[in-house]
């Protein structure tokens, strides 16, 4: 490929990148934004309720209080506008939890697989390829059928199960890195393993481990909301897109808005995460 060919692939690579990643930020900015900002934006509290003067109202509704219900209510009369942006807080907050404590689990291990003896070596990455031959939502099932259900148990039991694919893809990316000539050269000026890959070979294995983590933010929330839906996940009365969109299965077809608000914004949050990821992969290819 000549230098023009290439400068043409990479400037349309990156305008490529531009593109997914700003439609991918204005999506999840403007979710974490209207969840932060809950409190300022709803009128009501997350579990306000008047199940006789309110219930089932259609959204764009006023109710006989004089106030307004932008998406509707659901069958308790609670503001379903209101309990999006705060069902937002925990699904965004499960989402993030769960990536940071697999990416701890699997950046660690993974980076030790890399750089140590074939026995333990061999020994860890036995256990990761265990881990990834067991069906995850049949694991995920049985771990919060074992423990009480809760926001913290969520976070743990998905970050437990989500970090086999961060190990494997940094210890892929840290061998590779490991007969390149800059780290020969920091081995021969004395440097340390364990200096050496977090110096240099955790930092050059950043956007592949960074898009996958992207990518298993909208995946930890789909499956949050699985589990709640399930009654396995976050309780009510906490506000969780799970729960909400399992609110609204007994009325989707005289109440549909109640169920359809928060498996709209799921999918956004998602297709969000998948554009943000497949941009950062395009710009580590690029790079």
């Amino acid at each position: 490929m000549s230098s023009a060919d290439r400068s043409a692939w990479h400037g349309a690579v990156r305008r490529e990148w531009d593109g997914r990643a700003l439609a991918g930020g204005v999506i999840l900015g403007t979710v974490v934004l209207a969840a932060a900002l809950a409190a300022l934006q709803s009128p009501h509290g997350p579990a306000m309720h008047n199940v006789v003067a309110t219930r089932f109202l259609a959204p764009g509704s006023t109710d006989v209080n004089g106030a307004f219900h932008l998406l509707g209510t659901d069958r308790l009369g609670r503001d379903v506008w209101s309990r999006l942006l705060y069902g937002a807080r925990v699904s965004l907050a499960v989402g993030v939890l769960t990536m940071v404590l697999s990416l701890v689990l699997g950046v660690s291990i993974g980076v030790t697989a890399a750089l140590s003896a074939p026995a333990v070596s061999s020994l860890l990455l036995g256990v990761t390829d265990f881990f990834l031959g067991l069906p995850r939502v049949v694991l995920l099932l049985l771990l919060a059928a074992l423990w009480q259900p809760g926001l913290v148990q969520v976070v743990v039991v998905l970050g437990l199960t989500g970090w086999m694919p961060i190990a494997r893809l940094v210890y892929a990316e840290a061998r590779s890195q490991l007969g390149r000539p800059y780290v020969q050269g920091a081995f021969a000026l004395g440097a340390g393993r364990w200096r050496v890959a977090w110096r240099h070979m955790v930092p050059h294995a950043a956007p592949p481990v960074l898009a996958a983590a992207t990518l298993g933010i909208g995946s930890a929330i789909t499956l949050e909301a699985g589990l709640s839906f399930l009654g396995l996940g976050v309780q009510p009365p906490a506000a969780s897109w799970g729960p909400l969109i399992s609110s609204g299965r007994d009325s989707v077809v005289s109440a549909p808005w109640v169920g359809l608000a928060p498996g709209v914004a799921l999918v956004l949050v998602v297709v969000a995460c998948t554009l943000l990821a497949d941009a950062l992969q395009e710009r580590g290819l690029a790079a």
